[in-house]
């Protein structure tokens, strides 16, 4: 079932931070492209040191992956009567579930926007010799952002189920 789902400010802000993030990650790699050395880090490991290398046109496809999942996370965020939950969607709590379920996905969205944002950015600074690495936080940090949304949704999800 469907149902018309109203914007709050919260979602307005999310989602021009998770597009202004995006468009500030292009900016910065376009601008700093000139400057890269040949050979930049291409993938880090677990305590984010760099552990392979490639051409310094290789930057471009951090912003690229970034603005894929942005925007199919965009048009995803039109259809929450097709998501899964967990539990039954009813006529009664349709709206509260897909205005969750909405929320959530702009969360996920904004956070995709800032890891690829900051991990373009730290890149550029270790092809710059300017940082070390990504630091022993990032995955802990990355996992964070996107899991804790997701706990948060499906907590609230049950709390809500006949609300």
């Amino acid at each position: 079932m469907k149902a018309k789902i109203n914007w709050t400010n919260t979602d307005t802000i999310l989602e021009i931070l998770a597009w202004a993030i995006l468009l500030i990650t292009w900016i910065i790699t376009c601008v700093n492209y000139p400057k890269l050395p040949e050979i930049i880090p291409t993938h880090y490991n677990s305590v984010g040191h760099a552990d392979d290398f490639g051409t310094k046109k290789s930057i471009f496809i951090l912003p690229l992956i970034a603005s894929i999942l942005v925007v199919v996370l965009s048009i995803l965020n039109k259809f929450p009567h097709r998501f899964n939950y967990p539990v039954k969607i009813t006529q009664e709590n349709s709206l509260r579930q897909y205005t969750l379920a909405t929320k959530l996905l702009r969360y996920i969205k904004l956070n995709i926007a800032i890891i690829f944002g900051f991990i373009s950015f730290q890149t550029i600074q270790i092809a710059n010799k300017k940082a070390n690495g990504l630091g022993v936080w990032f995955l802990i940090f990355t996992i964070a952002l996107l899991f804790i949304p997701i706990l948060h949704f499906m907590i609230s999800s049950w709390k809500t189920k006949n609300k």
